[in-house]
């Protein structure tokens, strides 16, 4: 079990909000670009996906990484 003030628990936490976020900016940003660009048929499904989750693996790459720096100092 993961104490809740550890450094790991805060980074993961950090990876899960980043990763939420990013989806849901993803999954917006991705329907509007593919009815922009008209995208056909089921390939919007394909571009909305690719969108979403790359927005999120990005969003919470970078919302982890800052949790980790911002873990080792101490206010």
């Amino acid at each position: 079990m993961v104490r809740t003030d550890s450094c790991l628990a805060r980074v993961g936490a950090g990876v899960a909000i980043g990763g939420a976020v990013g989806g849901a900016v993803g999954a917006v940003y991705g329907t509007y670009e593919a009815i922009r660009y008209k995208v056909p048929g089921l390939l919007k499904i394909r571009y909305i996906g690719q969108t979403t989750v790359g927005s999120a693996a990005i969003f919470g790459l970078f919302l982890g990484a800052g949790s980790l720096i911002h873990c080792g100092k101490s206010y």
